[in-house]
């Protein structure tokens, strides 16, 4: 084999590798509340906005919430930034972020709501 195809090989391998190790680095994984609560690494929780408990201060753009998943678990949420617009209409929450000090510090908030477009077919 000429020596040009095996430097040609490396180059290859290594490149592939580093963007596997790279794209590894920035996958957050969605986990349970629980699991979040012990992971040491950045993730994704998903749950409804408990209605009702949910406060924001406007000066220093802190929004505090508590998240309920599937099994009824609660999880209080501290988002630093500015307060989603359709946060009451949500119909379920993503934060990714960490758990620290007894909360989930959520540097990002995904807000689901229902569709404009729900319920706007007619049947024939």
């Amino acid at each position: 084999m000429k020596r040009t195809y095996l430097v040609g090989i490396v180059v290859i391998i290594a490149f592939a590798l580093f963007g596997i190790g790279t794209f590894k680095k920035s996958v957050t994984p969605y986990v349970t509340f629980t699991e979040a609560r012990n992971a040491s690494t950045p993730v994704q929780v998903s749950g409804m906005r408990v209605p009702g408990e949910e406060r924001y201060d406007l000066k220093a753009e802190e929004l505090r919430f508590l998240m309920e998943d599937a099994n009824g678990d609660r999880l209080e949420v501290i988002y630093a930034g500015v307060k989603p617009a359709n946060f009451e209409e949500a119909t379920s929450i993503v934060a990714i972020g960490k758990y620290a000090d007894g909360a989930f510090r959520a540097n990002q908030l995904l807000v689901k709501c229902p569709s404009k477009y729900q319920g706007s077919v007619k049947p024939k």
